[in-house]
């Protein structure tokens, strides 16, 4: 059995995933199912919409909220299809119910459309966890193109702002957006200047909207995590870099989906969090210098 001294630890197998990148084909595979979580109901009845919910940390957080629960709709890529199969297998073997649907968050058209037959399908909405994301590095401004910044920004910050609007007329006092940062929008990565800037504005909006909702009682807060082995990784490093990554980390290795989890569960109960809002949690596997 896993902990949280005994997970996966670099040099891993040299290897490079096509974007999006599927968790399917990731060596080793990450880990999401927490075997030592229990459950405790913190979220029973609750209904939930997880973007980027195919794999990597939004697949640790369906599973979580459907043992705590919750019923669950993800959104996912076409390419993603595969990997939105087996989380929502993995939501039902918590005996919760699950839906994937393929949508792209660039769209607020898009956004508004799949809130709206979520809502319908699940009867509610309680809990928003925007997560899904693009990143590509590049070694200087200049070789980041203007449809590459536009992508990013659409894509991790427009998106946060898409479902944010789509979900806001379906929930009442009491649900909670949790937002998907990282430690890159804390202190910035010289090869990541489109995506850690919007991983920066993501805590902001986090803060922002925060201050904005908490006369309505819907609380919103961010999870910032470093490295963490999911697809998105391997899907633009080079192999050699995907052998060493998160090593260098004080836990000399990077996170498993199922490290992260636990924290959206946090700001998804009230029993747990009801006084918090505004938050941006690090989890950052040893370092205390980010922020």
């Amino acid at each position: 059995m896993a902990t949280a001294t005994h997970q996966p630890t670099p040099p891993f197998p040299k290897q490079t995933l096509d974007k999006p990148g599927l968790e399917s084909e990731l060596d080793p595979r990450p880990r999401y199912k927490a075997p030592r979580y229990k459950g405790s109901g913190k979220l029973e009845g609750k209904k939930a919409i997880i973007t980027g919910g195919d794999s990597g940390i939004g697949r640790a957080v369906a599973v979580l909220f459907a043992r705590e629960g919750a019923d669950v709709t993800i959104l996912h890529l076409p390419e993603e299809a595969s990997d939105a199969r087996e989380t929502c297998a993995a939501v039902e073997e918590e005996g919760r119910k699950a839906r994937a649907v393929e949508a792209d968050v660039r769209e607020f058209e898009t956004c508004r459309r799949v809130v709206d037959e979520a809502v319908s399908a699940m009867g509610g909405l309680d809990i928003l966890v925007n997560n899904a994301a693009f990143q590509q590095h590049q070694d200087g401004i200049e070789d980041i193109s203007i449809d590459q910044w536009d992508r990013t920004f659409r894509t991790n910050i427009y998106g946060y702002f898409h479902m944010v609007k789509a979900a806001l007329p379906h929930m009442e006092r009491g649900a909670a957006i949790i937002n998907t940062g990282s430690i890159t929008g804390l202190e910035g990565v010289s090869r990541l200047i489109d995506y850690s800037s919007t991983k920066g504005a993501i805590h902001a909006f986090t803060k922002a909207l925060a201050q904005n909702l908490v006369e309505r009682g819907i609380r919103v807060n961010c999870v910032a995590p470093g490295p963490v082995w999911t697809p998105l990784n391997p899907a633009e490093r080079t192999a050699e870099e995907v052998a060493h990554f998160g090593e260098g980390t004080p836990y000399g290795r990077p996170a498993q989906p199922e490290e992260m989890a636990p924290a959206y569960v946090f700001f998804a109960s009230e029993a747990d969090s009801s006084y918090i809002t505004g938050d941006v949690l690090e989890a950052l596997g040893g370092s205390t210098t980010a922020g």
